[in-house]
């Protein structure tokens, strides 16, 4: 999927199209006023208060239908640029506006808007040349939003929308909408019975048994994987004193997204991130220069407060599993483990089917530290990157406020792009919690440390997997592998157990499904259920000791015995098809 932010042409097409969302919506609620309109990765919103009146999805094609006669009309798209105090003077019934302008840097002395026909925005630009320009357009959603973001504010609406340069593209766009509602993991969820959601816990899942045991696949793979590679797997505590996240900075960077607790012996912090207490397992021994790098693994539960309007199904919880590692090394060893690491991912994300592209975050402006070791940071994680054949692209000032980061975009199976891993390279807090190892002259020095997670989280990427797969996972991944299906139940169903119990006893993950229903109601549930393999049990597979069976989505079927069945099914889940 394009990345419209990244598209500079595709970006000022879509801004201009916000700007004639609102002209349209004056026209139909001259009562309107507006706050902002930026273009986001899918398209552009404009966020409105109607002052009473309540936007929903019938009012879109009202909304467009006056979109595509101002368009008609195509009147030119002029800028011009005012002082504050006329700016002032041109939006003062607007307090939106008025709010903006007075919040701008005051370096800007000079206002940028834009008029078309009868409507003029304030606007940095750039826009397109005219109004006519702008014909392939589709407002996709409504939604709501607090004035900046901040729930003390007032409720505004948001509409979305999306703008091409042809028809075709449009279409096409809107086709892989389609694509992916099917997909929609919180749906497959449901019809798949992985997890649950409860207002009693808003942003924690429930994971039903199906869910459960694809968690602890997926957990597995992990930690043999890790385990091959020379990491350590550690678990520290969810909740920890207030002073440890002083000492981390976190509680002057993080305080806000943190759940917290009043104990006889102070405060503690349910914990947002695994770092701190792995630097505390570290500092449970003195170690030596020979030990380095020393690789710390773990599945540590987090939880951080999200705003109940960001919450999104598995996307964006408020507890989740960071699939973790803190790696602490010399200051020499930082390109080869990079290397290491990156690995690591080319293989993960291999397995999954899905590609990816690198983003290194340089320092923001809440960073701590000496901005020399930042530099020097950034200039660690260039090398590693190049000297292993992976490109990057720079973005600015998004590094987190210990250190640059190596961030990995997945692309899947619809060509979305999902952010993921990271890899962070961490001069600031070893010192802080004065960490130490015995150099080989003897002497103490400082490790630098590398925070990195592969999935991100475990929720978040069995949400991306489910979608990428649209529920079809692969036979190793799959909850239930099998559905051992007897065509009559009180004949066939014996050999049916016997089959199952064989099936199970190898490690594979087998159900059989005895109801008294009809095979044909009970196949297809099999397939809405997405079960890899469905094994069908009649006459001939029980006189012959056989197997008859058949893939997901497909009606041909294959007949075997059962120990050749077995293998290509064993060869299938080691290869990791």
């Amino acid at each position: 999927m394009i990345n419209i932010k990244e598209d500079e042409q595709l970006s000022v097409l879509n801004h201009s199209c916000a700007h004639l969302l609102a002209q349209a919506v004056k026209h139909l609620y001259p009562q309107a006023k507006f706050w902002v309109g930026p273009v986001i990765n899918d398209g552009f919103y404009y966020d409105m208060d109607i002052d009473g009146a309540v936007i929903t999805a019938d009012d879109l094609p009202k909304i467009e239908k006056e979109m595509k006669k101002i368009a008609k009309d195509g009147k030119k798209i002029i800028r011009h640029e005012i002082s504050k105090e006329e700016a002032l003077k041109m939006f003062a019934d607007d307090p939106y506006k008025i709010d903006l302008i007075n919040n701008m840097d005051e370096k800007e002395t000079v206002i940028s808007c834009y008029t078309q026909g009868d409507f003029t925005d304030l606007c940095r630009g750039p826009h397109v040349e005219s109004v006519k320009q702008l014909k392939y357009f589709k407002l996709l959603k409504v939604s709501g939003a607090y004035w900046k973001g901040d729930a003390k504010n007032k409720m505004l609406q948001r509409i979305y929308g999306i703008c091409f340069n042809t028809q075709e593209d449009l279409d096409n766009y809107l086709l892989m909408l389609e694509e992916a509602k099917k997909r929609d993991h919180r749906k497959l969820g449901k019809e798949m019975e992985l997890f649950m959601l409860s207002d009693y816990g808003p942003g924690l899942p429930f994971w039903l048994p199906n869910g459960y045991t694809l968690r602890r696949i997926l957990e597995d793979f992990w930690l043999d994987l890790h385990k091959k590679k020379g990491y350590l797997t550690i678990d520290t505590p969810i909740m920890l004193n207030k002073q440890l996240w002083e000492t981390s900075g976190h509680w002057d960077h993080y305080k806000d997204d943190m759940f917290t607790i009043e104990v006889e012996d102070g405060t503690y912090a349910i914990k947002p991130m695994n770092c701190p207490g792995a630097i505390l397992v570290y500092n449970n021994a003195l170690h030596s220069y020979k030990e380095l790098p020393l690789r710390y693994s773990e599945l540590g539960h987090v939880h951080r407060y999200e705003a109940s309007g960001a919450l999104n199904g598995l996307f964006r919880v408020r507890g989740f599993t960071q699939d973790d590692a803190h790696i602490l090394l010399s200051e020499d060893q930082i390109g080869a483990e990079i290397a290491r690491i990156l690995e690591i991912y080319d293989y993960v994300y291999s397995v999954f089917g899905l590609n990816y592209s690198i983003e290194l975050s340089t320092r923001p402006d809440d960073y701590i530290g000496e901005i020399a070791v930042w530099d020097q940071a950034e200039k660690d994680l260039e090398k590693a990157c190049l000297a292993t054949g992976h490109s990057f692209k720079i973005n600015p000032g998004d590094g987190a406020f210990y250190g640059p980061k190596l961030d990995f975009k997945l692309t899947d199976s619809l060509g979305r792009i999902w952010q993921c891993g990271t890899v962070q390279l961490d001069m600031q807090l070893p010192s802080r919690f004065n960490c130490v190892y015995i150099a080989e002259d003897g002497s103490k020095k400082t490790p630098v440390m590398i925070h990195r997670a592969c999935f991100g989280s475990l929720e978040r990427f069995i949400g991306i997997i489910l979608e990428n797969y649209a529920g079809n996972f692969p036979l190793w991944l799959a909850p239930v592998q099998f559905k051992v299906i007897p065509v009559n139940p009180n004949v066939h169903g014996e050999y049916a157990d016997e089959l199952t119990d064989k099936l199970n006893d190898l490690g594979f993950r087998a159900e059989c499904d005895k109801r008294n229903e009809k095979l044909g109601y009970r196949l297809r549930e099999a397939q809405v259920k997405k079960i890899p393999v469905q094994l069908i049990i009649g006459d001939k597979e029980v006189e012959d000791k056989s197997v008859t069976f058949r893939r997901h989505g497909s009606k041909d079927s294959s007949t075997l015995s059962f120990e050749q069945f077995a293998a290509i099914m064993h060869k299938e889940v080691a290869d990791k098809k």
